[in-house]
């Protein structure tokens, strides 16, 4: 029998014949030139996070250059932390919202708009970046300041990301007054969270830029008040990480069961834990601003604890994927405890990307943890450890599903077969085996005391007698670096071939996400709504950013002057 929720009884909008199929078309356009743009910042960035390693390791001295070594990080760090994933962001969720509600985006220009927003601003930036004229590493903290160029072109990255998001509200809107009662698929409830996670996390760094930074630099404002500036930007500067990581998540809970041969766990669970990440994610910054003297300590400790709430979700998840998988192992004929691990199809991109992210994720997170707790934090904040911990996360857990999702969607959007799922395999190997290479010894010097955000010569002239203790992780990194980008021009190597393969069948080009083992017959209003979310996020927000942003004009702090101007 056929559940009253299951994606085949969710009606569909009123669309005939050659307009569904030129709406997909559509659609599969947008979402290719977000990849596009996406991955192509991968590929520049790539060759650029193996530089610095190899030249920050002390074995090359000829590679040592302290002015191409800061403009290498700024513009790698750009293209992959904001690049790459608002763009495979804005492409996954534009195909998800067309597919997973069975209706057209309410307006394709608006859609097209943002995109062309985002990537002139992209352009801009990625000038300044280019040109050494925005070395400022990838983060917005003053009194380092880059050219006006740079950070209008910031800002219209973000603001181009914003029609992304209202795209999602009112897809979502829509066919909740079109299906009055139905539960949002789960993929789309997931995605639509992480837009409003993003809506409501950007507005911190938006704020600094265009209040702040742009008007300093371009020489309307004398100063800007740096503590102002990084309690700003520390209420994007962590969350942006769950912003990244849900459509990871998105793809375990969405596609992977499927894929694995199974079906998703819990229904229920999926949304609470999406749930979870749209509210503690956000309020959570001021744990980078432990040494900061403008905000007090009790601030801290409010968003110490909302820190370690994140990690909740976290548990979630890995349960719910974890039993998916486990459902889908067993349906293949595994027994035993730990039998059904043996008989997951690991040929299957998307089912190995999962099992690998899992555990990277548990070891990232663990490190989470250490980075949230106040005294652990003071030992390891300025020092590799922190790069350790957020490659791992991001470039380990996070970005080996995007090349999951990549292979999968693919030839949905191109039309055009896989080149081969066997070199996709490989590269994911290669990929996790070269980001523990790179990250453990990351970490390792992170303990013994390796500072970071410094170049190669400057570490050298200020710890050397450290030096001895460095150079065998150093190159053990150099390894696992070149392993890095050997794995990362597998992928594109492999989508550009994919786009000269041959034609799939319409039946391969269809999108089918993950049914629930148990589909519930209603889900409770609270896990199916959008309002009640909303406000809850901004009585938090107010409550835990309120204080501690007005006190610069209200009460003052050291050398404290609001906007600055």
């Amino acid at each position: 029998m056929t559940s009253p929720v299951s994606d085949e009884n969710i009606p569909d909008v009123p669309v005939q014949g050659v307009l569904e199929e030129k709406i997909i078309n559509n659609t599969n356009k947008l979402a290719f030139w977000n990849f596009f743009i996406a991955f192509t910042a991968f590929g520049l960035a790539l060759p650029m996070g193996t530089y610095q390693v190899l030249a920050r390791s002390g074995l090359f001295p000829k590679l040592e250059d302290s002015e191409l070594y800061y403009t290498s990080v700024s513009t790698h760090g750009v293209l992959m932390a904001y690049v790459l994933s608002t763009f495979f962001i804005m492409g996954f969720g534009y195909h998800t919202a067309v597919n997973s509600l069975k209706q057209k985006l309410w307006s394709p220009t608006f859609s097209w708009t943002g995109f062309w927003i985002a990537t002139t601003g992209t352009a801009l930036a990625a000038i300044s970046l280019l040109s050494g004229k925005a070395s400022i590493l990838y983060t917005f903290y003053p009194p380092e300041l880059a050219e006006p160029m740079f950070y209008i072109g910031a800002a219209m990255l973000v603001i181009g990301s914003w029609f992304w998001c209202i795209d999602m509200v009112i897809a979502v809107v829509q066919w909740k007054k079109a299906n009055p009662g139905n539960p949002i698929p789960v993929i789309m409830f997931g995605t639509v969270m992480n837009a409003l996670l993003w809506l409501w996390t950007s507005l911190g760094v938006a704020s600094e830029v265009i209040f702040q930074l742009i008007p300093v630099s371009l020489g309307w404002a004398d100063t800007l008040d740096p503590g102002l500036s990084r309690t700003l930007f520390s209420e994007t500067l962590h969350a942006i990480v769950y912003f990244w990581l849900f459509p990871a998540y998105l793809v375990m809970y969405g596609i992977l069961p499927r894929e694995a041969g199974g079906k998703l766990f819990s229904d229920k669970m999926s949304r609470v834990a999406f749930v979870m990440l749209f509210i503690f994610s956000v309020p959570i910054g001021m744990h980078h601003l432990y040494v900061d003297p403008q905000q007090a300590a009790g601030w801290k400790l409010l968003h110490m604890f909302g820190t370690f709430m994140v990690a909740v979700p976290t548990f979630i998840t890995g349960f719910t994927i974890i039993a998916s998988m486990e459902i889908a192992g067993r349906l293949r004929g595994g027994k035993g405890l730990f039998g059904w691990l043996k008989t997951l199809d690991y040929s299957n991109p998307v089912v190995l990307a999962g099992v690998l992210s899992l555990i990277m994720l548990t070891v990232g997170g663990w490190g989470g943890v250490i980075n949230a707790s106040y005294s652990l934090d003071s030992l390891v904040h300025n020092t590799a450890w922190i790069p350790g911990h957020f490659h791992l996360i991001y470039g380990g857990t996070t970005v080996i599903m995007y090349f999951a999702a990549a292979y999968w969607l693919w030839p949905k959007i191109t039309g055009h077969r896989l080149f081969s799922r066997k070199l996709a395999i490989l590269q994911l190997w290669l990929w996790f085996i070269g980001m523990w290479i790179t990250t453990i010894p990351w970490h390792y010097l992170g303990i013994i005391g390796q500072p970071r955000r410094i170049s190669t010569s400057q570490a050298y002239n200020q710890a050397s007698e450290l030096v001895k203790n460095w150079d065998l992780s150093m190159l053990m990194m150099n390894i696992g670096s070149l392993i890095l980008l050997v794995s990362g021009l597998i992928f594109i190597f492999i989508l550009i071939l994919t786009s000269f393969q041959p034609k799939v069948s319409a039946a391969e080009r269809k999108v089918q996400y993950a049914e629930v083992i148990r589909p519930p017959v209603h889900v409770p209003k609270i896990l199916n709504s959008l309002a009640f979310w909303n406000w809850t996020m901004l009585i938090y927000l107010i409550a835990s950013y309120g204080y501690p942003v007005l006190q610069f004009w209200f009460i003052g702090t050291p050398e404290s002057s609001g906007w600055g101007f």
